[in-house]
């Protein structure tokens, strides 16, 4: 069976390189519309003109630049800051009142944006580093600052350093919630593993012993083998040995990264299945199966899990309760959720018996129903009575998630 991996990648950051685009249109236009309003306290007009129309092709022609932090090198940074300084000092060039009255500089607002992109990129520092230079040329822009011309000037450099300490807090979480959710993957495939492992794998080790020392002789020692083995790789998948889940770089760059497993033999979008055909395999001289008329229709991985978790309750019927036990199989559809009872007249499980199976690395109940049913945003319950049989009640809503993820 062909398995990919589709990735999801999410990032909050994202939203920040939108609204810098945004930012950076408005405020060209804006710092245009001031120069037009204005255009008669120009003593050099052409001066106003050249910059004002450089600092609109440069904006127009480097929108990419800021549409991610990839795109968004350290070499556009530097140029990016560098044409807005030189707006600030020009701007007595081209209004010599400009260092005796408060007003705007040439690119206004627009300088800002240079100062936030430093801050989006590389955090507080890089904008305490960037609006510094942009305090220091509006400094000496106005030769004899005022108190408003410093008032701005801290304004820009605290709110800089603001957005960039956000930024950089932003990233950390997001890599703690991208690695929280890789681990969180790993672990439900290392249950959906350890699950196979203990239908297959245990059950037929665990049988060969029980077989081999019914028969004695040579047999007896293969089934001592047998069992030897069955305990190691019960204490095996018990301890949660898995290989180490490796964090990728869309997470280590801050992205948040969901992995979902496809199955590349199924279709993209495939039909329901009726869950009756799945379990009508169960039927037998001991085992009553009982269902609706009509189809119990699930989505496929949900059906095939909820008939994984029946066939792992009935082996336990078959290998605790004994073999001349009677089982029966009850179907409920609701319009809601499917309920499966699987009930026995067995002598039941003493009380404590589940831990004390758990910490023998005994999985069967833990992992092969109650793990296959939470995984399916279901739920199953054991209610059992020493001497009177054991029933488990298995329910799963009818939009059932399917098989977990993984980290592949």
């Amino acid at each position: 069976m062909v398995k990919r991996v589709r990735v999801v990648r999410m990032s909050v950051e994202q939203p920040l390189w939108r609204a810098l685009t945004a930012y950076r249109l408005l405020t060209m236009l804006y710092a245009i519309l001031l120069a037009v309003y204005g255009r008669e306290k120009y003593d050099r007009p052409w001066v106003a003109v050249a910059f004002l129309a450089a600092m609109t092709v440069w904006t127009l022609a480097t929108l990419p630049k800021v549409a991610g932090a990839a795109a968004c090198t350290k070499r556009f940074l530097g140029a990016d800051l560098t044409l807005a300084l030189i707006g600030i000092l020009v701007t007595p060039l081209a209004d010599f009142q400009a260092q005796h009255v408060d007003g705007p500089t040439l690119p206004s607002i627009w300088t800002a944006g240079s100062v936030l992109a430093f801050a989006i990129k590389g955090g507080w520092r890089w904008a305490a580093f960037a609006s510094t230079f942009v305090a220091v040329a509006n400094l000496i822009e106005r030769g004899e600052p005022s108190r408003d011309t410093l008032h701005n000037v801290l304004l820009v450099w605290v709110a800089s350093i603001a957005i960039g300490y956000v930024v950089e807090v932003a990233r950390a979480s997001e890599r703690t919630l991208a690695r929280a959710l890789e681990i969180e993957a790993a672990t439900r495939e290392r249950e959906r593993l350890a699950r196979d492992i203990h239908d297959s794998v245990l059950q037929v080790l665990a049988m060969v012993q029980r077989r081999g020392t019914a028969l004695g002789g040579e047999a007896a020692e293969l089934g001592r083998m047998a069992g030897e083995q069955e305990v190691a790789l019960r204490t095996l998948v018990s301890s949660g040995l898995v290989p180490p889940t490796r964090v990728s770089e869309d997470a280590a760059e801050g992205a948040v990264v969901r992995t979902v497993e496809v199955d590349d033999d199924e279709p993209d979008a495939p039909g329901d299945t009726d869950l009756r055909a799945l379990l009508a395999s169960h039927a037998g001289s001991r085992v009553t199966f009982a269902e609706p008329g009509a189809p119990v229709l699930l989505p496929p991985a949900a059906a095939g899990e909820l008939a994984a978790a029946v066939g792992a309750a009935l082996d336990n019927v078959r290998v605790h309760a004994g073999e001349s036990a009677r089982a029966w199989i009850l179907v409920e559809d609701w319009p809601d959720e499917v309920i499966v009872t699987v009930r026995d007249d067995g002598p039941g499980i003493p009380e404590g018996r589940l831990a004390q199976a758990e910490g023998e690395g005994r999985l069967g109940v833990a992992l092969s129903i109650r793990g296959r049913l939470r995984d399916l945003g279901g739920t199953a319950e054991l209610i059992s009575v020493p001497g009177q049989g054991t029933e488990v009640e298995l329910k799963v809503p009818k939009m059932a998630r399917g098989k977990a993820g993984s980290v592949r």
